[in-house]
C-alpha cells in the first residue's frame, strides 16, 4: 500500500494535496467542507489588516485552458476572519493562513493574528499579479522577499511559506532570498499575469484589464519553477498551478515538491477532485515501484 502522508517543516499532512488560496475559502464552513472532502490541508483566502472590497465586475474569465481572474483581494480583514479560521480548526481542519499587506509590518501583524487563531502555518502572498502595491512589486525584488520573510518569521513561531511569482526572470533566486529570510518552505507558483480582450467590445474583458492566469495552461511553467527551485534551496517546495489529476500532481512532486495545491480544477471537477487526485497518485506510484510520496519527491533530478 502506498503511503501518501507527507511533512512540510513539521506540518504533517495526511496526503500531499492542499486547497489553494482563492477557492472555497471565504468561510470556516467552506474550508472545513473542503478538508472533509479529502484535502490534506486548506489555505485561506488572502487576508489583510483591514477589510477590502476588491474590484468591480467582471473579475473572472473562463478560458479554454484555465481561468483569468482579477478579484482584487477582497476580504473582511484579520479580526473578522479569525472567527472563520477558528470554526474550521474546531472541526479538525488543518488550516494554513494566507496573508498580505502593503509593507513588512502589515504582513507580520496579520500573521500574528492568524497564528493566534490557530493556523498551522503562514502562507505569505508576495505575488498577486493584479493588485498594485500588494504583491507584484514585492515579488520582483529579492531584497523585499528576504526582508518581508524575515519580518514575519520574527513575529510568529509557526512555519512561514512565501508564495512566489512566476513573473520574474529567475524564480529560484527568489526562493533563495526567501530561504535567507528564514522561510521554512516556499510555494510556487502564483498566477501568471495575463489579459483577455473581447473583440466585439474592442476592450479588455476584466474591469482591471490585467489578471492572473491559472489552470492547466500554467502547469508546465509551475513544474519548471519547482524543478529550478529544488536545485537551488534546501527548504521544502509546495507546487501550484494546473493540478487537476494524480499525474499532474506527480509532475510537481517528481520535480521536487513535497505537496501540491489545487484550485482551478475545483471549477470543473468539484470537491471530489481531491479524492480522485490522491487515488490516481497512489496507483501511479505503485505502477512505477515507489512506496510513498516521500520517495517520489525530486526523483526527476536523477
Amino acid at each position: 500500500m502506498v503511503d501518501l502522508r507527507t511533512e512540510i517543516a513539521g506540518v504533517r499532512l495526511r496526503n500531499p494535496t492542499m486547497l489553494a488560496s482563492g477557492f472555497l475559502d471565504e468561510t470556516g464552513g467552506s474550508l472545513l467542507r473542503v478538508f472533509n472532502a479529502g484535502a490534506g490541508a486548506v489555505v485561506t483566502k488572502s487576508i489583510g489588516p483591514e477589510a477590502r472590497e476588491g474590484y468591480p465586475n467582471p473579475i473572472i474569465v473562463e478560458l479554454d485552458a484555465g481561468l483569468l481572474n482579477a478579484v482584487g483581494l477582497p476580504n473582511p480583514g484579520m479580526v473578522e476572519f479569525g472567527r472563520e479560521v477558528r470554526q474550521a480548526i474546531k472541526g479538525k481542519a488543518l488550516v494554513i493562513g494566507s496573508v498580505y499587506g502593503k509593507d513588512a509590518e502589515e504582513y507580520a501583524k496579520v500573521a500574528v493574528k492568524m497564528a493566534e487563531a490557530g493556523v498551522a502555518a503562514i502562507e505569505m502572498n508576495l505575488s498577486c499579479p493584479h493588485t498594485k502595491g500588494l504583491g507584484t512589486e514585492i515579488a520582483q525584488s529579492e531584497e523585499a522577499v528576504r526582508e518581508f520573510t524575515r519580518e514575519v518569521k520574527d513575529a510568529v513561531d509557526i512555519p512561514v511559506f512565501p508564495k512566489l511569482s512566476p513573473n520574474v526572470s529567475d524564480i529560484a533566486s527568489f526562493a533563495a532570498a526567501a530561504e535567507k529570510g528564514g522561510a521554512d518552505g516556499v510555494v510556487a507558483i502564483n498566477t501568471v499575469k495575463a489579459m483577455a480582450i473581447a473583440p466585439e467590445l474592442k476592450m479588455p474583458i476584466l474591469a482591471n484589464r490585467y489578471g492572473g492566469l491559472s489552470g492547466p495552461a500554467i502547469r508546465p511553467i509551475g513544474v519548471r519553477a519547482v524543478y529550478d527551485i529544488y536545485e537551488k534551496v534546501d527548504i521544502p517546495v509546495i507546487g501550484v498551478g494546473g493540478v487537476d489529476s494524480g499525474r499532474a500532481a506527480l509532475e510537481y512532486i517528481m520535480a521536487g515538491a513535497k505537496a501540491v495545491q489545487v484550485g482551478t480544477a475545483l471549477v470543473g471537477q468539484g470537491l471530489g477532485v481531491f479524492e480522485r487526485i490522491t487515488k490516481e497518485m497512489a496507483s501511479l506510484l505503485e505502477d512505477v515501484g515507489l512506496r510513498s510520496v516521500e520517495e517520489a519527491v525530486g526523483v526527476a533530478h536523477g
